[in-house]
Order: structure tokens, then sequence, then C-alpha cells
């Protein structure tokens, strides 16, 4: 059968292997190429650290497809090592070379597709040569080939969601690990009260934390940190993030975006009409503030290269899907997940906003195995917009941030949480679920039945004449407090109200929920109150994350 369209995809993974299906399921006669560099062209990346430790056992399982089951199955040509060097926009034509025996040909194209992918960010310091990236089958190969020496110590440099996976499998592996960040937290994704709990738990599995620390030099066996300090190291892994392979779009004069990516338009064209790009390499558009960005997600890739092939099967295309970048990492059944922007990006920003802390369990409180999670909600103050929220804790942290990422979505307030109609059974939730609550607070507060400050607001109000009032029991606020607060428990507030007669008062509780019922009992009684939002758990996050970062 004679071919009636060519389309050449360059890179596979993600983006380009979901283009390149999704255009076959839509144009049985064209004809597809697939190029990609590496010797694999469809492999779960996600799920290389996890090889590590033995938790996927099988290196078998990470491969999705291979050449020969795509042309099975699709018709696609396929052609692993081989690297498009060059490309001709006037003639059409991509320049490949043979990565195996260096030879080179040209391929024409009627429609070109770029997804070329980030490569690792390594270290450039003497003796780094030896550190090892996790970004695909052939690092994961090195990785594994090191560890059969059976290496005891291991460095990681980079505290994101490469680094902290690896730092668990190593762990579970039995090596001893220090990961190195620059910064003074771990996930950027992240405000410092939240990952502060991610830290704490990967420091009680054995793995020592350098926050504001770089290597400056690598031995054989040893690096030598900012500090002056060498450690050990039989295994070092760059983890410092990625940047996105854009030389092949300069090389052939497409425009490069403000973040350093592949510039596209809403179907995911570049300055060329016959060229799309798709993947890491690609900018996307924000969903929060509509600007250009940078996200590195498989499911964005995936749902950009199904755009892709509707714009060149003429199908209905809509407009390249925003990037929430949600997201999530676990680390010993702890689980991470944040969507949208942080509180700290947002206020460097000038937006004004509201903040939400809550605690609440994953299920009901009295069926077996309840556990806190640590939820956040950040909401814009003028239109009650979910601007962002962030979850730590173990079961259930990643549903309810999927369900804040789709009411984000949908365009769904912060104060129509409370009315959202969620599962419920004891074993899986609550009748007022986590998400409800977040929206009955934000409720409270954008209604004005209750005023609010952060953790990182408490030293201002105490410095401005403010008096801190403990409404937690006796026995509680003997156990742990905040220095120099007050404590009259909630239910003997009412009688001992002349106790604090004339003072401007932050109250606080454990969470914030009976220092809600004390501002309102306040507030009704004249008093100049605000609430400490997230309450003590929140602020000893807190200060725990500022005392991280000295």
């Amino acid at each position: 059968m004679s071919k009636e369209l060519k389309v050449v995809v360059v890179g596979g993974v993600a983006g380009g292997m979901s283009a390149a299906t999704r255009l076959r399921r839509l144009v049985e006669s064209a004809e597809i190429v697939v190029l990609e560099r590496s010797g694999y062209v469809s492999f779960a990346n996600c799920g290389l650290p996890y090889h590590l430790s033995g938790t996927i056992e099988q290196r078998s399982s990470l491969m999705l497809q291979t050449p020969a089951s795509l042309a099975a199955r699709f018709a696609l040509d396929v052609r692993v090592k081989s690297e498009v060097v060059e490309i001709n926009r006037e003639a059409k034509t991509a320049l490949v070379r043979n990565l195996l025996d260096k030879s080179e040909y040209v391929e024409h194209y009627d429609y070109l597709i770029l997804s070329p992918g980030a490569a690792p960010v390594m270290p450039s310091q003497h003796g780094a040569e030896r550190a090892m990236s996790m970004r695909d089958i052939e690092d994961l190969d090195r990785a594994m080939a090191w560890l059969e020496s059976k290496p005891t110590t291991a460095v990681i440099l980079g505290g994101g969601f490469i680094g902290i996976e690896v730092a668990e499998n190593l762990v579970k592996r039995g090596l001893h690990v220090t990961l190195l960040q620059r910064g003074t937290q771990l996930m950027k994704n992240l405000d410092p009260e939240m990952a502060v709990m991610l830290s704490t738990r990967m420091r009680a599995a054995g793995v020592n934390i350098r926050f504001n620390t770089t290597a400056t030099e690598f031995t054989k066996k040893t690096v030598t940190l900012s500090s002056g300090e060498e450690i050990s190291a039989d295994v070092i892994f760059s983890a410092m993030g990625v940047r996105p392979e854009i030389g092949l779009a300069e090389l052939a004069g497409l425009r490069i975006g403000e973040n350093s990516g592949i510039w596209v338009d809403a179907e995911q064209r570049t300055s060329d009409h016959s060229i799309f790009a798709v993947g890491d390499a690609a900018e996307k558009t924000d969903a929060i503030t509509g600007e250009s960005r940078l996200a590195t997600l498989a499911g964005l890739a995936n749902r950009h290269g199904h755009s892709v092939a509707n714009a060149i099967a003429h199908a209905p295309v809509a407009p390249a899907t925003p990037a929430l970048a949600t997201s999530i990492v676990t680390f010993e059944g702890l689980a991470a997940a944040s969507v949208g922007w942080t509180e700290a990006g947002l206020r460097a920003n000038g937006r004004d906003i509201r903040v939400i802390h809550a605690h609440p369990a994953n299920h009901a409180a009295y069926y077996p195995g309840a556990e806190t999670m640590r939820l956040k909600l950040i909401v814009d103050a003028q239109n009650d917009q979910i601007l962002g929220a962030q979850g730590v804790g173990g079961a259930g942290v990643d549903k309810r941030i999927d369900v804040i990422a789709t009411a984000m979505f949908a365009g769904i307030s912060a104060s129509q949480l409370a009315q959202l109609e969620l599962a419920y059974d004891p074993q899986h939730g609550s009748a007022k679920d986590p998400i409800n609550m977040l929206g009955y607070i934000n409720r409270n507060i954008a209604e004005g039945y209750t005023k609010t400050i952060e953790w990182h607001e408490l030293e201002t109000y105490q410095n401005q004449g403010w008096e801190i009032l403990d409404v937690r029991t006796r026995g509680e606020h003997q156990f742990s407090s905040i220095p120099g607060s007050i404590n009259i428990p909630l239910d003997t507030l009412r009688e001992n109200l002349k106790l604090i007669d004339g003072k401007k008062l932050v109250v606080h509780c454990q969470v914030g929920q009976r220092g809600h019922t004390a501002t309102r009992i306040l507030a009704q009684e004249g008093f100049d109150v605000v609430n400490l939002d997230g309450g003590f758990l929140t602020w000893k996050a807190g200060m725990a994350s500022m005392g991280e970062s000295n």
C-alpha cells in the first residue's frame, strides 16, 4: 500500500511514543518512523530507581515495548541507536546517524515530531565523571554494574524526586547514604513546613542529609564537601535536575522559549508549522499564571503527544493541557504530593492569598489503622480560586491531592470543596472528608468568621504585643508548648475570660479546630483575636524546617 503521509518522530518514551501510536490509530496509511538515540524506545523511566533495590525484581518489567512489538502491533518503523544530528527545514529532511556503525543517511518527512527529552545535570568538578544519573536503561545498567561490586557508601547530589527515590532504594540495598542538597530543604514543590516531614522520615531511615552543601571534588572513593569535609563515596548519583534537550531545535533555527525549552503553540507546533515538540524539551503553559514554564511530567508528555497526532490527522484538537505540575514522591511509605504553586512562590510574586493547614485522619479515626495526614491549601484571597495544595502522610494523600487537582482543572472554588460528594466508609474516609474540611475552613475565613495567621507570622505578632493563648488541655500544654503562651483549655475558656481581658490574642490548639471554636467565642465577646492556622503541629514543623536550614 502506498503511503500518503510520512511522519518522523525524534525520540521515544512517553511523548514520542504516545504521538506515534495515536497517529497510527488515526491514520492507518501513514508511514511513521521513530528514531531513538538510546538502545530502548519505550520503557518505564519512572520505575528505574526501584530496580536498584530489587523492589522491581526483573529488569524486563521496565521494558514496555520493543521495536519488534511496535512494528507488529502498530506498524511503526522504530530504529534505536539512531540519532538525528541535523534538520533541513526547507527540504523537510533529517540527517540521521547510525550510532552503531557511524554511517549517516537522510530521512524525508511531511511532519516532524521532536521528543528529545531532557538531559540530567551532571557535576563538572574534578573526578565527577564517575557520577551516575538515572534517566534511561543504559544509566540503570551502569548503576547495577557498580552495585555488583558490593559498595557500602553512596553520595546523592540533589534532593528532588530522583534523589529521594534513589536514596530510598540504596538504603533498602543496605548502603550508607549521604544526600547533599544545595538549598535549605528537599523538594522545591513543597513549602518548608511540609518538606520537613519528608527529611525527618529519611533521617530516621539512616539517610545523612546535608543542607546548604555541595560537592567540590571527587576521588575514586571520596567526595569533598563545600564545608571542606571529606566523606566516603563508593558510588555517586547525580540528581541535580535536568535541562531540556534543545540542541537539535536550536541548530534548526526553531524558536526557543524564555525558559530555555522549545517554544510551542496551543497545538504543540514549533515556530515551523511542520514541526511539533512534546515532552520534557517543550515548554508548557502554567495553569495558574498562564505564563510559559517547564514541567517534566510523563502525564503531560502523553497528553501532548496525543494532541499532536490529532493535529497531524486533522482530528479535533483541544488546546494543549496547561501544567498544574501535579506530582508525588514516596519514601518508605511517607508520600509527599503537590499540585499548583507553593505559598513561598505566590508570596514572592505578590499574590494575595489565604493559606489553610489541616491535619485530618486518612479515614474514620475510630477505624483501626487511621493515620494523620498533613494537608495545605493555598487560595486566591480575592476570588477563591485554588492556587495550590500539598499533602504529606501515608495512605490517602494521593487521592486528596488528585481531587484538588481535578477541582483546579474544573474551576471549582476553594469553598465549593465543602460541597463535594466523595466516597465514604470508615475504611476509606470520613463523613466529612479531609477535602470537605479544607472547604469548610476556607469558607469560614473567606466569610469573615475566623481570622488566621501563619506559623511564620507568629513572631511578628508577638513583637507587636499580641499574646499567645493555648486552648489545648493542661497535659498537652505541659508536654510541649510555644514559649510564652498562656494556657486556658477550651472547655474552661468562657469562665476565665477575665484572665485575658484587654489582650490581643493569637489562639492555637493542636491542629486548628479547637482554636477556631475558641476564636469564635472570643470574637463574639469583643476580643481582638486570630487563630494560628494549623495549630501547634504546623508551628512546630515550621520551626523544625528553620532549624534544618540554619
